[in-house]
């Protein structure tokens, strides 16, 4: 069976009616279903609540990793009716940035290349590039959260060019000072 229309239509009894019956449809989504009770103008801010302590029920593990899937959508969902100050925000993305880390390590996982951080996100609405599938260390994959423990590969390898570069140079050095030319 098919659900057959996007989530963000439906009403608050629709989705009470589909989320506990989720195996039933081929189609269902569960990054679609908590992006829409963003997107949902037929739900109050109330009726939100319920049906994202719905979805929780039913999905309470992919909820936990959409903090590092769609950190964005994470954020919203967490932090659904309040009003945030510039600095609150920036605080609780350290926080988003600190849950991340924690289950990469976790899970053992050394990449990020799934989720949004596949995909170019800059932010500007007429990007060309926006929602482009792009390889994961490229500048166009990067997204506005980098953890310390990200290396910078490039840089590694210019140093290491600089280092052989400096033995080299070492060897002609001795050799100048000591009159071996």
């Amino acid at each position: 069976m098919k659900i057959d229309r996007p989530f963000n239509t439906f009403t608050k009894a629709e989705y009470q009616s589909i989320i506990p019956e989720h195996k039933r449809y081929s189609d269902f989504n569960t990054l679609g279903l908590y992006r829409s009770i963003l997107e949902n103008d037929k739900l109050t801010t109330e009726e939100k609540f319920e049906v994202l302590d719905l979805a929780n029920e039913h999905f309470q593990k992919t909820f936990d990793f959409l903090v590092l899937k769609d950190p964005s959508t994470w954020f919203d969902l967490t932090h659904l009716g309040k009003e945030l100050s510039r600095g609150q925000q920036w605080d609780l993305w350290n926080e988003v940035k600190a849950r991340q880390e924690k289950i990469l390590k976790d899970k053992r996982i050394k990449h990020r290349s799934f989720g949004t951080y596949s995909k170019h996100d800059c932010g500007v609405p007429e990007c060309p590039y926006d929602g482009l599938m792009v390889h994961p260390k490229s500048p166009l994959a990067e997204s506005h959260i980098h953890f310390k423990s990200d290396k910078n590969l490039w840089a590694q390898k210019e140093k290491s060019k600089k280092r052989k570069t400096d033995r080299k140079n070492s060897k002609k050095l001795i050799d100048r000072d000591f009159g071996l030319e």
